[in-house]
């Protein structure tokens, strides 16, 4: 099967040209970073800073005003438990009461559908036995959201017309935009959950009645209740007819000021009304609240943001701010007393898009730097530029084929999850190195009669079985993780998947892109002069056009590669230095980028020297390297020919790392035992102690 899918692609290049294509183009439109890319659609991975632990909970969540948290736990909390328990699929159910507050947390397994069990606790819910609850207590259900969904916070100050705080809003004033106009609008931005208010003091009708008054006109409490409920209510008759037209009749009674609650009639004492002004006092007041919040030391209103539950965060956060940007221009504004114009504004002081946009940053970067380090050391230790390109192609197109599959197993993007594509690169690269350097072989081999083609296929085929087995060895080494449940399944699974996602588009790059295109990249032959000196010529053109870019690095590659390889086609004895001049061009290159990305002695250290010490870091891992490989067959002859000295160096290292993994005493606790037994107590010698305390054991978490 193999074989023929090699052959298939190898026939068939403009079918491997479209795959890759194709591959690229989707896993640009799915890939998580901020690429602004206008030209093609765009529907990223969701993305997040960290994986989310929460357990598969929902909330129920009732108030009964007054009560204390043992009539809430007698009352509300014990029968809604007791109800709840055999909802389908739950595990456990915790709950909470305090004064006139009772929460129930329903805990479900972990492959209960978010969805399915809100539906399932508001069935159970509508259907409870009459009388489980008191009249008046109304259970709720919580937000559709995980205890990971707060995703932006905010105040609503007041600001000049060049954003400095000016003050002039009282906190009453800044909750009643809150909860009338700001929180209402930010629900509406797809994605939230809800807008929870938080701060200031919610404005309210405060009636404090007169117990004289009322003892004298003979009314109660519970008059008064009847009168203001009664007052604020409109009602609606039929019609009457008039010349031909019909008119409804209303009884128009909200409440609109406080002289209409003054004005609200409690009863009629010989035929004198008695109002609610003549038994209480009627005034704006704020409801009692249970906490404030706090910033820079003075008190502030604003909201907390949850995004619902499945969404991608990052898209949510973004819409919130579009949201933001359209509602400012209306939010109130007023004139203070020293003429200072304040508009209320919408000041942002958590937004989780910066923690994941760090998250990507540092992904792109570590990407970035992986990429460059094993084009170094492709070039330098394959020693063949073509060959260099094609692994090098291997590991941007890898990690796109990853983000497609991610986007299809709906595995979220976050710092776990990202990080299982860079430790897979190692892996991707040895499937490219492997297949090339076994294609260089056979044809360094190659009598020249056999085609190029049977050549490309019969390496790849040798090859090919034996990649497959490595790398399936590895997946499968990963299942363990694939069994984590729970919060560690959360953490852990996410990067199995990515890490198996990158390593099986590895396999499926190595089968059929990389034959292909090494079968194009080796056949490319140019003889003769006027041709090479025609494309040398194009490398020097667009390097002037680029002098005058950002991109001076590219330029300055460009005209030394085509000055260069121009000047060994104008003088061909030069042309058995030409894979150097092309090498070290390269190196130069890539050392500069890696240089300029990772700035190992800081940003405060000059860039020469910066780029000093990567080339000399370079040189000296790539000169052990090329050491190693120079005197490998000397040392695989002495460690043949003395297989018990050799052996004796990885059996020290096992017994030293079994030494600080159970300490000393956990090691050689048999030989104090033997000892013990013939009199001896080592345990109290210098020796024995001194290497206890040096080798304690490494504790567990």
């Amino acid at each position: 099967m193999l074989d023929k899918i090699i052959r298939f692609f190898l026939e068939n290049k403009l079918v491997a040209v479209l795959l890759a294509v194709g591959l690229v183009g989707c896993g640009i439109a799915v890939a998580p970073f901020s690429w602004d890319i206008d030209f093609m659609p765009r529907d990223p991975v969701s993305v997040d800073a960290i994986p989310n632990l929460g357990e598969n909970q929902q909330i129920v969540y009732t108030e009964w005003p007054g009560r204390s948290p043992q009539d809430i736990e007698d009352q509300i909390t014990y029968p809604l438990t007791t109800q709840l328990l055999n909802v389908p699929g739950v595990k456990t159910v915790r709950s909470s009461s305090m004064m006139g507050v009772s929460s129930i947390y329903i805990i479900f397994e972990e492959d209960v559908e978010f969805y399915w069990s809100r539906s399932r606790i508001l069935e159970k819910l509508n259907s409870l036995p009459s009388g489980t609850l008191p009249e008046d207590a109304n259970p709720a259900l919580g937000p559709d959201a995980t205890a990971l969904g707060q995703i932006f916070w905010y105040t609503l100050e007041g600001r000049d017309n060049d954003g400095n705080p000016t003050g002039g809003w009282d906190l009453e004033e800044l909750r009643s935009i809150q909860d009338f106009q700001v929180g209402y609008a930010l629900s509406s931005a797809s994605g939230v959950a809800e807008v929870a208010a938080i701060g200031g003091y919610s404005k309210e009708y405060q009636i404090d009645v007169d117990p004289e008054a009322m003892k004298v006109y003979d009314i109660t409490l519970t008059d008064v209740f009847k009168a203001v409920k009664e007052s604020n209510a409109e009602v609606g008759a039929r019609t009457i007819e008039m010349n031909n037209v019909e008119y409804f009749v209303r009884g128009i009674g909200y409440v609109k000021s406080l002289e209409d609650l003054e004005q609200a009639v409690v009863a009629v004492e010989d035929n004198t009304p008695v109002r609610i002004q003549d038994v209480a006092h009627v005034s704006y007041g704020p409801a009692l609240r249970r906490g404030a919040l706090d910033k820079g030391g003075a008190e502030a209103v604003g909201g907390v943001i949850v995004a619902r539950d499945g969404e991608n965060p990052l898209e949510v956060i973004n819409n919130v701010k579009d949201k933001i940007t359209e509602i400012s221009a209306g939010l109130p504004s007023k004139t203070l007393s020293d003429g200072t114009e304040s508009q209320v504004e919408i000041v942002p002081f958590y937004d989780r898009s910066e923690l994941i946009y760090e998250t990507l940053g540092t992904l792109e970067e570590a990407l970035n730097l992986e990429v460059l380090i094993t084009i170094i050391v492709i070039v330098v230790m394959v020693f063949n530029l073509r060959s260099s390109l094609l692994i090098s192609g291997m590991l941007p197109l890898a990690v796109l084929m990853t983000f497609i599959a991610m986007k299809l197993g709906n595995v979220e993007a976050n710092i776990v999850a990202l990080s299982g594509i860079a430790i897979a690169i190692g892996t991707i690269v040895d499937v490219g190195v492997i297949m090339s350097e076994n294609m260089l072989r056979h044809m360094e081999e190659s009598d020249g009669n056999e085609s190029l083609l049977e050549i490309i296929f019969r390496a790849s085929s040798e090859m090919a079985s034996a990649v497959l087995t490595a790398v399936t060895t590895t997946i499968v080494s990963f299942l363990p993780v694939f069994t984590m449940v729970a919060a560690e399944g959360k953490l852990f699974r996410p990067l199995a998947f990515t890490k198996t996602f990158a390593l099986v588009a590895s396999i499926i790059i190595a089968i059929t892109l990389i034959p292909p295109f090494a079968h194009w990249l080796f056949s490319i032959n140019i003889k003769k002069k006027a041709i090479k000196l025609f494309w040398n010529g194009l490398l020097v053109t667009g390097g002037l056009v680029l002098l005058f870019s950002p991109y001076t690095w590219a330029a300055l590659a460009l005209l030394a590669f085509g000055l260069l390889n121009g000047a060994v086609v104008l003088y061909p004895r030069y042309e058995e230095h030409r894979p150097w001049i092309n090498i070290a061009i390269v190196v130069l290159v890539v050392t500069y980028l890696f240089s300029r990305y990772w700035l190992p002695l800081g940003p405060s250290t000059s860039f020469f020297l910066n780029f000093l010490f990567v080339a000399l870091l370079i040189a000296i891992i790539l000169g052990v390297f090329q050491l190693i490989v120079h005197y490998y067959r000397s040392m695989l002859h002495w460690c043949l020919n003395h297989k018990w000295g050799f052996l004796s160096i990885p059996a020290g290292f096992v017994t030293l790392g079994l030494v600080i993994w159970l300490g000393f005493a956990g090691v050689f606790g048999f030989v104090a035992n033997g000892f013990n037994s013939i009199g001896i107590d080592i345990k109290s010698t210098d020796t024995w102690t001194a290497a206890t305390e040096t080798f304690p054991g490494l504790g567990e978490e």
